[in-house]
């Protein structure tokens, strides 16, 4: 070997080294970004992660990867220790970010694409015998903000696996060549792993129940077949990604033995949930208005009450019926703790309690009352808060903004040309565009954002502590953006642009709020559609 291509071997793995350090930083943020409750608790691994970065590119002559590091420095310097990251302060910082994921991206990416913004944790690993599919697959999921990677041959998707597990896998059935070799491929990966990984199969020939059931059996969470588009791909691989951080449960405990409430709380804390602890009964009204749990574990027998009288208490308030009650009780009589749980429980546990037991029972409770809750306040389309439940939100935060004397910004969106696009390609792709833009909007907006879905092409917005004119900004930057994405309908691609209107908050109702930001959205559609209009221009 030469000392030229020696050098370009060293200057290779030197390249590497920053390009490593770089994705520390950016799953770092992740963490920050998705949690912003708790990202006081990342600021000192994030402000590490970015110094190395900055002085292994500084050592390795990379200045885009040094720049963009001294612009987070700089910026992490306003962040106050053990304070959660300020609202203003993380815009500023994602666009600092963004640049650094620009400079990161590998050489194929940047030929594929030149929009990817926030990134996923982990990647979607992408396998695919029709190579010019996986390109575009890669470009569109990049603009709803994942980092996913393409394979041509099975070694490097296994050698890829034990370097970063996925999130997900879009497998081709005969990815490989031959007959059921990417179901082989899969079997061998699993094999390697403690928790096994979702895997989408796709085949275009193969849909007999064998293949199926051997997918099936190695992780296949979905079968396509025969033809699927890259719509569809993008938002089941959306539903098998876990980059939107799942809330822990909140469950509000009543035992008057404190040694027990300290016990459930150590039990509930190390299981990630929230746990808030009562010992006194006459305290539940208080902690019930404070906490708002989604879970309410009693203890059956108290003095001066019991729980079945609290469940009683509890069950009078309309907005705590569906609310899961747990008793906790030493009681073995079965037609007991029937009857307990005919006066308003849901379950019963048996002292002494099982850790293990009871983190089961939440579990189970707490995902099957978030699903009936689901039903109750979100679009069945799109999953974003109906109608109803945006106003009352955006009733919650007019009150929090005038408690607090911040900011507050309401939007509209409206699809321009929906009814043509309904007209020209069917309703089932009028409905992917409205899903689409629906995962685009809860990609590039803050956790402690509120998106719903106004009615028809309409959707809301609620921008908590935001002035008008970084509302208009932000929500600029999104239009720009998604009116660049492809929007797939069988053979051919089209583009979708909305109109946007957005009025900040004056201290006025909120029906005042919306008629503002409504005129807005109609300014913006008299000026031609495709623009975003504040109340106030």
């Amino acid at each position: 070997m030469n000392d030229e291509s020696q050098k370009e071997k060293l200057r290779q793995h030197f390249a590497r080294r920053v390009t490593t350090q770089a994705r520390v930083v950016l799953d770092t943020w992740q963490k920050i970004h998705g949690n912003n409750q708790q990202s006081a608790a990342f600021r000192e691994d994030f402000a590490t992660a970015t110094d190395k970065l900055v002085r292994y590119a500084l050592r390795f002559e990379m200045a885009g990867h040094s720049d963009a590091g001294k612009k987070v420095l700089t910026l992490l310097e306003s962040w106050p220790t053990g304070e959660n990251l300020p609202d203003a302060l993380e815009r500023q910082l994602q666009d600092a970010i963004e640049l650094l994921s620009r400079n990161t991206l590998r050489r194929t990416d940047k030929n594929t694409s030149d929009a990817p913004q926030q990134f996923r944790r982990t990647p979607v690993y992408i396998a695919l015998a029709n190579d010019e599919m996986a390109r575009r697959l890669i470009r569109q999921l990049e603009f709803f903000g994942f980092r996913a990677s393409a394979f041509s041959d099975a070694d490097q998707l296994i050698e890829a696996c034990a370097l970063h597990k996925p999130e997900t896998i879009l497998m081709d059935v005969n990815f490989g060549g031959r007959a059921n070799t990417g179901i082989a491929t899969i079997e061998c990966l699993q094999e390697r792993h403690d928790t096994p990984i979702p895997v989408i199969f796709k085949s275009d020939e193969d849909g007999t129940i064998e293949t199926r059931l051997r997918a099936s059996r190695c992780g296949g969470e979905e079968f396509f077949y025969p033809a699927v588009d890259p719509g569809q791909l993008i938002e089941k691989i959306e539903s098998y990604t876990h980059g939107n951080t799942v809330e822990p449960y909140r469950v509000l405990v009543l035992d008057d033995s404190r040694a027990q409430a300290k016990f459930m709380e150590t039990v509930l804390k190390k299981a990630g949930m929230t746990a808030h602890i009562i010992t006194d009964p006459m305290q539940i009204i208080h902690a019930l208005e404070e906490f708002s749990p989604e879970i309410i574990v009693l203890d059956m027998y108290m003095p001066g009450c019991t729980g079945m009288e609290i469940a009683r208490v509890i069950r009078q308030q309309d907005k705590l019926h569906s609310v899961p009650i747990i008793y906790l009780s030493a009681e073995e009589d079965v037609s007991k703790q029937l009857h307990a749980m005919s006066l308003g429980g849901d379950d019963f546990l048996t002292k002494p309690i099982d850790p293990k037991h009871l983190v089961a029972t939440i579990h189970n409770r707490g995902r099957r009352a978030r699903s009936l809750l689901a039903l109750m306040i979100r679009d069945s389309l799109t999953g974003l808060f109906n109608h109803t439940h945006t106003l009352h939100l955006l009733d919650q935060e007019i009150a929090r903004a005038k408690q607090k004397d911040q900011p507050m910004c309401f939007a509209m969106i409206d699809i321009d040309y929906f009814k043509k696009v309904n007209d020209t390609f069917g309703h089932p792709i009028g409905d992917r565009v409205l899903r689409s833009l629906s995962m685009f909007l809860k990609q590039r907006l803050r956790k402690s954002d509120h998106i719903g879905r106004y009615g028809g092409e309409e959707f809301a917005i609620i921008l908590p502590d935001t002035r008008e004119s970084d509302a208009r900004n932000v929500l600029n930057e999104i239009r720009e953006r998604f009116s660049e994405l492809q929007q797939p309908a069988g053979d051919r691609d089209f583009n979708v642009t909305f109109s946007c209107g957005v009025a900040a908050w004056t201290g006025d109702s909120s029906q005042s709020l919306c008629e503002r930001a409504d005129r807005a959205l109609y300014k913006s559609k008299e000026l031609g559609r495709n623009c975003v209009t504040a109340a106030t221009d």
